[in-house]
């Protein structure tokens, strides 16, 4: 029996996509409706399954790419992006999908691209003293508390440094972020789904300030104000910087979209999400596609 060299065997198997000298875009979804809508334009589909997770790579507007889904929430992001990373040979990430939106002068279907996250739900429940709540006395905060919740910086092991990093803000890829600058000034974006329900403002591609993530679902509006106030976010999601997170522990660039699907408890009436899923995850695709096609 012949034996093949156990280094060219995992070589195959981890990198479909080793053999192409052009870098490999990682293209991240939360939910099906991206994901499919993306796959309709792949060229050279191929499918690879990792622990029962699916990953397609291909060509997308003449990048190649690695699609796949991140799951809902931060340790499932964090999870299959890291799988990814392990598996491919892959130079940049971009994570698209539907947001919240928490700065009052955007409106549902814009997409909004930070230049940086944090995990704003990373943190310490304080216990209350005299009618204050306060931390350990060997914990501080950077950011004012809502009520018992203080939000804490996290801690990074990479070889970026021999020590450990204490991180809030994990910054976007700088030259990712002026792409999408430009192509912001000339992609057109849809303004009813598919049943017709149509938006009272045209949405458009905002670039720059805040995003932060946790692992909960926001409908609560003075929950959003202090999000606003405090981070000066201006998008909240469930993903996004557990992404950009290990991303920087990997040293690989960064960046991401989010559709406003709803105003995360800020709206009238009942959350938005399900009304407008389907406009946003359309219109973050032809973001995610548009930003594709203009990188070098």
């Amino acid at each position: 029996m012949r034996l093949v060299p156990f280094a060219l065997v995992f070589a195959a198997w981890t990198s479909p996509l080793a053999a192409q000298d052009s870098p490999v875009t990682a293209v991240i979804s939360t939910f099906e409706p991206e994901w499919i809508a993306l796959q309709a334009d792949l060229e050279n589909a191929e499918e690879t399954v990792l622990n029962g997770n699916r990953f397609i790579s291909g060509t997308l507007e003449g990048q190649h790419v690695v699609l796949f889904l991140s799951g809902i929430s931060m340790v499932n992001a964090a999870m299959t992006t890291q799988l990814a990373l392990d598996h491919f040979d892959i130079d940049r990430i971009v994570f698209s999908e539907i947001a919240g939106g928490v700065d009052p002068t955007l409106h549902i279907g814009d997409v909004v691209v930070p230049e940086q996250w944090g995990q704003y739900l990373e943190g310490v429940f304080a216990r209350e003293t005299d009618g204050e709540f306060a931390l350990p006395p060997w914990m501080s905060s950077e950011f004012p508390n809502y009520g018992m919740m203080f939000t804490r910086a996290v801690t990074v092991l990479s070889s970026r440094s021999a020590e450990p990093e204490t991180k809030f803000w994990f910054e976007v890829d700088p030259a990712l972020l002026e792409t999408a600058r430009e192509v912001a000034k000339a992609v057109d974006l849809v303004a009813c789904n598919p049943e017709n329900a149509c938006l009272s403002k045209a949405p458009e591609v905002v670039v720059g300030g805040n995003g932060v993530s946790g692992m909960t679902f926001v409908d609560n509006a003075p929950f959003r104000e202090f999000v606003f106030d405090t981070f000066e976010a201006r998008v909240l999601d469930m993903e996004s910087a557990a992404v950009a997170h290990v991303a920087y522990a990997n040293e690989v660039p960064f960046i991401a979209f989010r559709s406003l699907s709803d105003r995360a408890g800020g709206g009238e009436g009942e959350n938005e999400m399900v009304t407008f899923l389907s406009l946003a995850s359309k219109n973050s695709a032809e973001v995610v596609k548009s930003f594709l096609a203009a990188l070098p």
